[in-house]
């Protein structure tokens, strides 16, 4: 085992996975990987472009990025990848909430922009479109639902040629179960049934990808990434068809022994 606790490293078709011995491990290389390609990007353009995906399984990441000192967070713009139909404006499960509480309060990134829920959703769809469109995405920090689902695109709604950028979708029940197990809700009947959420497409358009999946709730979606059919019945699939992309896993989701 290397000192970082990396345990395995190899290509599935053009996906890079590496996998280490805890979920700490894990994070923390993610976070290091991760602020040396935003300070590369700061270096080379001057400004950045991030997306970030808000779930309990990238809390290890996100409390070791905001730890980057050497990262100018005035010159990066932020988006996250979806948010729920139907919260109030104050509710904690809104992703906007959580990624505020999680790193945005703490490191100040120059522009913020949240996708508001409380919008008409098709206007708010255009609007949040818009703005990602301004210019080009330098990275996503994305993760994968137990369902193998990429941000709120669930196996129902995914389509790797969407012709959106950004769109209204109903969560199936894998997904709405999701939220219960991660604690974000106490039960199915609390969950929203529709969202918002970037397309597969758009988030891939992306100069990189850095995918963080922890824990043994996401087993089966990670075999079915890794080893199944590329195809919408997992849509993390499509993952494999990426060269720029990193899958940061513990042993505990990737399930098989190293």
């Amino acid at each position: 085992m290397s000192d970082n606790g990396l345990v395995l490293r190899r290509r599935y078709d053009k996906l890079l996975v590496e996998v280490y011995e805890t979920r700490d491990d894990m994070g923390r290389s993610a976070a290091e990987q991760g602020s040396k390609r935003i300070l590369e990007v700061l270096e080379e353009k001057g400004s950045a472009r991030l997306i970030f995906a808000a779930a309990p399984s990238a809390n290890e990441f996100l409390a070791n990025l905001c730890q980057v000192k050497e990262i100018d967070w005035s010159k990066i713009t932020v988006f996250h990848m979806d948010e729920y139909i139907g919260l109030p404006t104050g509710a904690p499960q809104l992703f906007s909430n959580f990624l505020k509480r999680a790193i945005f309060d703490k490191v100040n990134p120059g522009t913020v922009h949240l996708i508001d829920s409380t919008n008409d959703p098709e206007k708010e769809c255009q609007r949040y479109a818009d703005l990602l469109n301004e210019a080009p995405i330098d990275i996503v920090f994305m993760g994968i639902g137990e369902n193998g689902h990429l941000a709120f695109n669930d196996p129902p709604v995914a389509d790797f040629n969407d012709p959106f950028d950004v769109k209204i979708v109903e969560l199936d029940e894998v997904c709405r179960n999701q939220q219960v197990n991660d604690g974000c809700f106490a039960t199915i009947d609390d969950v929203p049934t529709h969202a918002i959420t970037l397309t597969i497409p758009r988030l891939l358009r992306s100069d990189r990808q850095f995918c963080i999946v922890p824990g043994p709730t996401k087993t089966a979606a990670v075999s079915k990434t890794l080893y199944g059919p590329i195809s919408t019945e997992c849509p993390a699939s499509v993952l494999r068809n990426q060269e720029n992309c990193i899958l940061f896993l513990d042993k505990a989701a990737y399930g098989k022994e190293v």
